[in-house]
């Protein structure tokens, strides 16, 4: 099965998506986060030849947070698309898949937590037994450098170790895009398309299950 991984597009769509079975996007899909940039995003990304498109919000997707009630109506469903948010999975030849918007607060974002017990109740939501873990923001300590300073959450770092999925995929943080895997158990992916000025500057992060990724 070949993941095509994307996140932190902010609205620019100057850029290839290789062909694959699933597509993901790991939030900010949206510069402004308006209801347009979505239904011209949806209206985009159907026509692609993936199966399977699985989105997850950011926080710049302001109105997925805004109209919750109305989340059905941005996706035209029969072309593949998948939006999770906590309360579900899908499930693609047996692989699991879960997905979560929250990252710990900045500013006046939407999917900010206070960090500690707050954002720890979501990541407690996380099924034990998940292939591939979502998240727009990043875990503690990997892949969330953000001009020197680790910005990532300690409680997720905590949920993924616990849980060791085969990849845990997401973005936030421009400047720390790139692959890891420091454990041996779990495959690290920050898929960031945009520099730190949210100019497309990189490529989508093609990973087939199961074989290691070398980046």
């Amino acid at each position: 099965m070949r993941l095509v991984i994307i996140s932190d597009m902010h609205g620019g769509y100057s850029f290839s998506i290789p062909k694959g079975d699933v597509l993901i996007f790991a939030g900010d899909i949206t510069r402004y986060g308006s209801r347009k940039e979505v239904k011209y995003f949806c209206d985009y990304m159907k026509y692609l030849p993936h199966t399977y498109k699985i989105v997850v919000a950011g926080n710049h997707d302001r109105c997925f947070q805004r109209h919750w009630d109305r989340i059905p109506e941005f996706f035209d469903y029969s072309a593949g698309f998948t939006y999770l948010e906590d309360d579900q999975f899908t499930t693609v030849d047996g692989i699991k898949f879960y997905g979560s918007p929250w990252q710990p607060e900045f500013q006046d974002w939407s999917f900010n937590l206070p960090r500690g017990e707050a954002l720890k109740q979501k990541w407690d939501m996380i099924p034990e037994d998940i292939n591939v873990l979502i998240t727009h923001g990043p875990p503690a300590g990997i892949l969330d450098q953000s001009r020197g300073i680790s910005v990532g959450c300690s409680d997720l770092y905590d949920a993924v170790r616990r849980i060791k999925p085969r990849y845990h995929i997401f973005g936030h943080i421009h400047s720390a895009h790139g692959v890891s895997c420091p454990y041996g158990d779990t495959t690290f992916i920050n898929a960031s398309l945009c520099d730190e000025r949210n100019k497309v500057a990189r490529v989508p992060i093609v990973v087939d299950y199961g074989i290691p990724v070398f980046r």
